[in-house]
């Protein structure tokens, strides 16, 4: 029986383990194939406090890494494939493996949405993002592209005109579904066009994105067009699906919890993207991950010798 099993080796997973582990709870955290998380995705952190010149999204988690060693933390890259309720706690399954403990720490993140077209992969942060507040910075004085008709791609748009000499939003309809204060906010915007019915159907260039392949819906035309940049706001999906009917889950599958980061069940934690569904940010996930290993040594102490 483990003291304390972290599940996700993301921000908020690395920095739980950290304070666990300064508090001897002796963490072992699951970390999957992968470590990272979404940082991974990011070339450079810019708003990160402490690194004025900026760190590299995988030197940080590194770094995450290293220090959680440092203090104890005990590593598994290794990805958790089940989890359920036992009499003594709670089963974490790793493939064929079984790990047990009454205190849990879920940090396995939220994956932004991809469109899943020819060159995807190849430009992710290479002048494909998913998050304007980590990249915008970047594109300065730039024309660049925000695919998505929410709110999440209102807030984008509008949070890169900051920046880009132009900001065009695409979307698949002849309307945004976002919010009427949203909509009128990049309607107004002098810095913000629209390309309706439209959806990009490849990625081209050579080290990074210059051009994309951008079909028209209903003409069926395909047209080429010079790019600096382009942002995915289409949604994150939480990476939930091992949890489903035993921790409470709000409806798009991010988990529920309390100012204290406690879901429904005694002794399991939630922190990070995982049950964010408003900031999203490093700093923010290291945070939570924080309050979840504080009140995990809380539970440790309430619960020891029973």
């Amino acid at each position: 029986m483990e003291k304390l099993i972290i599940i996700g080796g993301g921000v908020s997973g690395w920095t739980a383990a950290i304070y666990a582990a300064r508090a001897n709870l002796e963490p072992l955290i699951f970390t999957g194939l992968e470590i990272g998380g979404q940082l991974m995705l990011t070339t450079e952190v810019e708003n990160f406090p402490g690194f004025p010149e900026g760190i590299k999204g995988p030197e940080l988690m590194q770094n995450l890494k290293k220090q959680a060693e440092k203090f104890g933390a005990r590593v598994v890259p290794k990805s958790v494939t089940g989890f359920k309720k036992i009499k003594e706690g709670y089963e974490v399954l790793v493939g064929k493996e079984k790990f047990s403990s009454k205190i849990v720490i879920i940090s396995t993140g939220a994956s932004a949405r991809w469109l899943g077209i020819p060159g995807e992969k190849k430009y992710q942060g290479r002048g494909l993002h998913t998050c304007a507040t980590c990249d915008g910075f970047f594109y300065k004085n730039k024309e660049i592209l925000v695919v998505g008709g929410g709110d999440s791609a209102c807030e984008e748009a509008n949070f890169l005109t900051k920046f880009a000499k132009k900001v065009t939003i695409v979307h698949r309809k002849d309307n945004l579904r976002a919010s009427k204060i949203m909509r009128e906010r990049v309607e107004k915007n002098p810095k913000i066009e629209f390309m309706w019915d439209s959806e990009i159907v490849e990625f081209k260039g050579e080290k990074s994105v210059e051009k994309v392949l951008i079909k028209n819906l209903k003409t069926g035309e395909k047209k080429e067009l010079k790019i600096d940049g382009i942002f995915l706001a289409i949604g994150h999906i939480p990476n939930t699906k091992i949890f489903e009917g035993l921790v409470n889950l709000d409806e798009h599958g991010f988990i529920i919890t309390n100012e204290r980061r406690k879901t429904n069940l005694p002794g399991v934690f939630a922190a990070g993207d995982v049950q964010d569904t408003i900031y999203k940010q490093a700093i923010t996930a290291a945070g939570t991950g924080c309050q979840a290993a504080l009140e995990a040594e809380k539970y440790y102490e309430e619960i020891k010798g029973k």
